[in-house]
């Protein structure tokens, strides 16, 4: 196993970092926070750098990178923001699943549109009484001739209200049959008559936007529909494995940022009369912090090496993930001790990578999941 980097991922970190640095100042981002408001600039300037395409086969407009590529730039993404992710990975996340699951004529057509920037992509699945019950989805899509009609309402939608935004929408269009084998996924048209939107306030994760979506005898082409009518939960498990690879990428990333933040404020904080970083309570936790840190990074990578080299990794990053998670809220929590009245301040940023880390054992599969699904695979059954 060996996770040594090559060349060409070192400069493609180096790059992102430089941009990210040149781009995305305190003062922009602190702007976005506070404004709630989508990144469309740097979304811009990751387009112009080819970030987008570089899971995507060359034959469609891509560069052909792997799951390391990908891990590699949204690691470097969340030292700045987490939030900022989101806006990255949830378009690539929704185009793979096109080039996964869509037909040879959908990928011509969608793929380009998502390198070129005319297109974004969000997903829909949670819904107010379906988050980590999917079975309890209610949404549906009914065949109408050439076209379906949506009713229902999803939950926690990340991105759903960007500009030329594309939702990847999951919805029921059998409901006699259990849902794995009732379930469809079609790209909707943020715009399209019959959707509202209500842009929730959140604690964290500000800029990129959560949302609740109704949908309201919405009417959508037979040619949205992708991977075949009643493949919607074959179409989600196929890349479930590589979005988790990356969510985990994130909180490692934003986790890191929190240790060096945290390391440069113990340095320079003076109480009585010595760098506060000097004392052992604080220095410990520092050395703490650290360590768990590079403990999430090496179960990550690892998993990301598996993935990469089309091994089944789910037990591997179901533990990357639990793991990450919570090392990212712990490491948020101890820097806010370490900063004191100040990291409480919103002039410092340490207070919005403690809201934007408390999100991380939620999202994407609770903690608890995390730890049922670990234990289901190392053989306990688990009621």
């Amino acid at each position: 196993m060996d996770f040594r980097f090559t060349e060409e991922q070192n400069a493609l970190r180096d790059s992102v970092h430089k941009m990210m640095e040149r781009l995305a100042t305190p003062e922009y981002v602190r702007r976005l926070d506070r404004e709630q408001s989508y990144p469309y600039e740097l979304a811009d300037a990751w387009l112009e750098m080819g970030l987008f395409a570089a899971p995507f086969p060359e034959e469609y407009g891509g560069l052909g990178g792997n799951v390391l590529d990908i891990l590699v730039i949204s690691e470097e993404l969340a030292r700045t923001s987490y939030d900022f992710v989101g806006a990255y990975s949830g378009v690539l996340f929704c185009g793979l699943n096109v080039f996964k699951n869509g037909s040879e004529e959908q990928k011509r057509y969608w793929i380009p549109r998502l390198l070129s920037g005319k297109t974004r992509m969000s997903v829909s699945i949670s819904e107010p009484d379906a988050g980590s019950d999917s079975g309890a989805m209610r949404t549906t899509a009914r065949r109408e001739g050439d076209h379906y009609v949506i009713n229902g309402q999803k939950l926690w939608s990340t991105g759903a209200g960007a500009r030329n935004n594309v939702i990847n929408l999951y919805a029921l269009t059998d409901t006699t049959v259990n849902y794995k084998k009732g379930m469809s996924l079609f790209l909707v048209d943020n715009d399209t008559p019959g959707i509202t939107m209500n842009k929730l306030d959140m604690l964290g994760r500000r800029c990129v936007g959560t949302y609740e979506v109704f949908f309201d005898n919405v009417k959508v082409p037979a040619d949205r529909l992708i991977g075949g009518e009643n493949k919607g939960w074959d179409c989600m498990l196929s890349g479930l494995q590589y979005e988790r690879c990356v969510a985990v990428s994130a909180y490692v990333g934003g986790a890191q940022a929190v240790v060096d933040m945290a390391l440069e404020y113990a340095k320079e904080r003076k109480q009585f009369g010595q760098a506060i970083g000097s004392f052992q309570a604080i220095a410990h936790m520092l050395a703490d912090m650290q360590t768990e840190v590079s403990a999430a990074s090496a179960l990550m990578w690892r998993a990301a090496w598996m993935v990469s080299a089309g091994q089944n990794a789910l037990k591997e990053i179901s533990m990357a993930k639990l793991f990450a998670s919570e090392t990212y809220v712990k490491v948020t929590n101890l820097g806010m001790q370490i900063f004191g009245a100040a990291g409480y301040s919103m002039e410092y940023d340490m207070q919005r990578y403690f809201r934007d880390a408390r999100s991380s054992t939620i999202a994407g599969g609770t903690s608890q999941m995390q730890r049922d699904l670990i234990a289901r695979l190392m053989g306990v059954k688990v009621k």
